[in-house]
């Protein structure tokens, strides 16, 4: 039988690999090309992403090391992330490439290492080895599509965003708590549809409070890269509309989000 974890980690190389051939031929001009995360140009994604893949190695091997990361992001909660993508931003893309591929390959292996039933230390919950991988590929996707809207690239939906649309169901009482909202005490219903597999459902299917429509456009939502608006889903009851609102997957205060028609 195929190890779960195992699987989720090279589908996080996977999805690494696909945005590092996006941006591994860029010209200097391009790699700072603005995203539209504002203040963020190309290099400052990949930056971000370099950075927050040594911080998952330090919180894996090096307790000392990733708790003082959390002290500097606590003591700073609004900038020490801006901080250090300009930092790596400033880096010549030669250096920051090689930065960035290193460290995701180091932090593969390290997950592979990790004992079944550890809980890895984190800026939000602590989390196994899978979640972490899960974790991983959702960011470098999310912040891969920033790359892919500032360079006018499409990208083909693949069945790795399976993994971060159970993200975004799995996170949906932390977005109701972290906007200050009691989380909904019943469970939703999704029904996603992916174009490489079909119907995705999740939770009971007569459950009054439901979430159809587009896998992909899921994905978007959960990581805040597009507007419910601009996207193909349906809310039905009050808690799931609510919940289209302000659905988020990533570890942190309430996300900014994006605008309506940003991505009309």
């Amino acid at each position: 039988m195929d190890d779960p974890t195992s699987s989720v980690i090279d589908d996080m190389r996977a999805e690494s690999d696909e945005l590092d051939a996006l941006v591994a031929e860029l010209d200097d001009e391009r790699w700072a090309a603005p995203t539209p995360a504002p203040g963020w140009g190309v290099a400052h994604q990949i930056a971000h992403l370099a950075w927050t893949d040594r911080a998952a190695l330090a919180a894996i091997g090096d307790r000392e090391a990733f708790d003082a990361e959390v002290r500097q992001a606590l003591a700073d909660p609004g900038g020490y992330m801006d901080a250090q993508a300009a930092l790596g931003a400033r880096k010549p893309p030669a250096e920051l490439l090689a930065t960035w591929r290193e460290g995701r390959a180091e932090l593969a292996e390290a997950l592979h290492r990790v004992p079944r039933g550890t809980r890895i230390p984190w800026f939000g919950p602590p989390m196994s080895a899978a979640s972490m991988a899960t974790a991983r590929l959702m960011e470098t996707w999310a912040h891969g599509q920033d790359v892919a809207d500032a360079l006018g690239a499409e990208r083909r939906p693949t069945g790795r965003l399976r993994h971060i649309a159970r993200l975004g169901a799995r996170t949906r009482d932390f977005a109701f708590l972290v906007n200050g909202l009691e989380a909904p005490k019943e469970e939703f219903h999704l029904e996603l549809a992916f174009p490489d597999a079909g119907l995705w459902t999740l939770g009971p299917q007569d459950a009054p409070q439901r979430v159809t429509g587009s896998g992909p456009d899921f994905c978007l939502l959960v990581t805040q890269r597009a507007h419910r608006a601009d996207l193909d889903l349906r809310a039905e009851g009050p808690d799931a509309d609510r919940w289209l609102d302000i659905a988020q997957c990533f570890a942190g205060p309430p996300g900014a989000g994006r605008a309506p028609g940003e991505r009309a």
